[in-house]
């Protein structure tokens, strides 16, 4: 088995978002040769025979496809938001993001909609 001695250089940044029972886990990560790719991972916690364990799917996002996912996912948004339930008000999900030390340096309040670019 190989020995993981390198998995701090690894995962560079990681990002939890909370949502109700599931748990989203944003991590960017490096790969031997210095290169970097997103991971993003949906956690739920699930019971059974009066044990608990957690469910997990994953999704890799590389660098190249980073501008097209954010550009999809945004336009999946929007269409909801504008198109399917226009009448609906979204503003009962906004909330303030957890505080952490990046969040505090940038100190930028933007709602979903409006800072989810990679840029």
């Amino acid at each position: 088995m190989e020995n993981n001695k390198d998995y701090e250089r690894d995962e560079i940044f990681t990002k939890r978002v909370k949502a109700g029972k599931r748990t989203y886990f944003f991590d960017v990560k490096s790969t031997r040769s210095n290169d970097y790719y997103l991971t993003i991972t949906e956690s739920k916690r699930k019971i059974k025979d009066d044990n608990f364990f957690y469910e997990k799917h994953k999704i890799f996002l590389y660098k190249e496809d980073f501008a097209k996912f954010v550009e999809a996912l945004q336009d999946a948004v929007d269409h909801v938001k504008n198109d399917l339930m226009a009448d609906f008000d979204f503003s009962q999900f906004d909330v303030e993001p957890e505080a952490s030390e990046s969040d505090n340096n940038n100190n930028n309040n933007n709602k979903f909609g409006e800072d989810l670019k990679w840029e």
